[in-house]
């Protein structure tokens, strides 16, 4: 029997792997692995498909994450104790920035039909202290609304995305990535737009932060050794940044093959035992550029019969994510919340394998083991 593993990255690259290759050899032989023309290259194409005036790009999505909450702080937008409405379903990189900044997170619960935070939610959590709303968007689909919009100018909120899983994905014709002030990337290797090692950048078209960001990315250098802020070391390197300028200009073609993906999981799954992911506001999926399909994620009740079930029929399936935020050990102050929408996705989500590279006969057996459950 043949397995299918959940996410098979030598193939997956494989198809860039000439390209990448004389971009690699290109680098090393320019003798130049940092702050150079890749890393210039690769921000003006980012900025000009996701739509923005400014990339800038960094060491990781936290890292991203980080930045932009701390030149929001250095501009004089939040002080230490201030509030950020943050969706109670995440990864947890996005609340340890958060923390990380000295600010608090406030967590509100998601849509159960998205998996994103719900917009109704938002509303009674905002207080005199809350700052900005960092919306998500999670397992590739576009968290934003014209509700969210509302709630920053009725009571004066930055607006900060989460994009790191959303590489692609559109609300109204627009590009995750610049419908907020600043938003933040994630290019680890198995993201829709993956480098080969850690990797991240920061979008916006506002100059100031901009200006900020790239300081605060380079040790907050204004000029060589000359520190105008206290800033961290996180610059994207020349080979990475030379193998996201190869890998970005298949990402359209990528995603639609993921929508291919969960279009055959959507009309093929029909085991009553398994909730299937849906989407906001589509009406099919291919034709549908909100979600991009970094993951497919179904709900099960009983989560490890069902992966021992698809493992004993070759299919490889992955958890995100087991442990809600809020009960994880090193977020005490979380640990008193009563979060049950968050904390029954977190018991029962379940991905299944999600990939460009998957063939039918993969979709196939993934189906098989679904439906015998």
């Amino acid at each position: 029997m043949k397995n299918v593993p959940f996410l098979n990255l030598k193939e997956y690259n494989k198809r860039y792997e000439d390209d990448i290759q004389a971009s690699l050899n290109r680098v090393i032989s320019s003798g130049w692995y940092l702050l150079g023309d890749e890393k210039e290259s690769f921000e003006q194409e980012f900025s000009d498909f996701i739509g923005v005036d400014y990339t800038i790009g960094v060491g990781s999505g936290l890292d991203a994450l980080k930045i932009i909450l701390k030149a929001y702080q250095l501009m004089g937008h939040f002080e230490e104790g201030d509030e950020v409405i943050v969706p109670a379903n995440t990864f947890i990189a996005t609340i340890l920035a958060i923390v990380d900044s000295d600010l608090k997170p406030v967590l509100v619960e998601p849509d159960e039909a998205t998996f994103n935070i719900d917009p109704h939610s938002i509303e009674e959590k905002i207080t005199p202290r809350t700052k900005a709303i960092m919306i998500v968007h999670l397992y590739g689909q576009n968290a934003y609304s014209k509700l969210i919009e509302k709630l920053c100018d009725k009571y004066d909120l930055k607006l900060i995305e989460d994009a790191a899983q959303a590489h692609g994905a559109r609300f109204d014709g627009q590009r995750v990535g610049s419908l907020g002030g600043a938003a933040a990337f994630s290019f680890y290797p198995g993201k829709n737009l993956g480098a080969m090692g850690d990797a991240g950048a920061i979008c916006t078209d506002n100059q100031e932060i901009a200006k900020c960001c790239r300081m605060l990315g380079n040790y907050g250098a204004a000029s060589k050794y000359r520190y105008k802020y206290k800033g961290l070391n996180s610059r994207m390197d020349e080979l990475q940044a030379g193998v996201l300028r190869v890998k970005l200009q298949g990402l359209d073609e990528d995603n639609q093959r993921r929508r291919k993906v969960a279009n055959f999981y959507l009309e093929n799954i029909s085991n009553e035992k398994i909730e299937l992911p849906r989407q906001q506001d589509a009406t099919t999926v291919l034709q549908d550029e909100s979600h991009v399909w970094h993951l497919f994620v179904v709900r099960v009740k009983n989560r490890a019969k069902f992966i021992n079930h698809l493992k004993d029929h070759g299919v490889e399936a992955s958890i995100h994510y087991p442990i809600a935020p809020n009960k994880q050990a090193g977020y005490p102050k979380l640990q008193n919340l009563s979060l049950p929408i968050t904390e029954r996705l977190h018991r029962e989500v379940v991905s299944l394998p999600m990939s460009p590279v998957l063939k039918r006969e993969d979709l196939q057996q993934v189906v098989q083991a679904v439906e015998s459950y």
